[in-house]
């Protein structure tokens, strides 16, 4: 990588590409000062399997093409909740049924919100 991007430089570029597929009720939580893994969290849902993955592959893509090292993808062969670890911030994407079911949002409620989305 030829520029180390920020967190904020990296939550825009996944957003952007979130919203491009049709991703809904991204979010975006900042969890640095809960743990030292990673600065903050996307999280978005997709009206299917196929949603998901679609969205989870893009938002790697955008992140990849603007020279971001993606350290690891989990959930792609299932396409329920995939992961997309970019050091610094962590997109989830999830089906609406399994993310009501674990609520991440309500697991780290003590994180500040950074975004909402309609």
């Amino acid at each position: 990588m030829s520029e180390h991007l920020n967190s904020a430089q990296l939550v825009k570029i996944a957003v952007a590409a979130l919203e491009d597929m049709k991703g809904k009720e991204i979010t975006v939580m900042e969890v640095g000062h809960l743990t030292s893994l990673f600065d903050k969290m996307v999280i978005a849902s997709g009206d299917s399997t196929r949603h998901v993955k679609s969205l989870a592959d893009n938002a790697r893509e955008k992140l990849k093409e603007a020279g971001a090292d993606i350290i690891g993808v989990e959930g792609e062969q299932v396409g329920e909740w995939v992961l997309v670890d970019v050091g610094d911030i962590v997109v989830h994407v999830m089906h609406p049924t399994v993310r009501a079911h674990y609520n991440l949002e309500e697991l780290w409620g003590a994180a500040r919100r950074a975004r909402q989305a309609h």
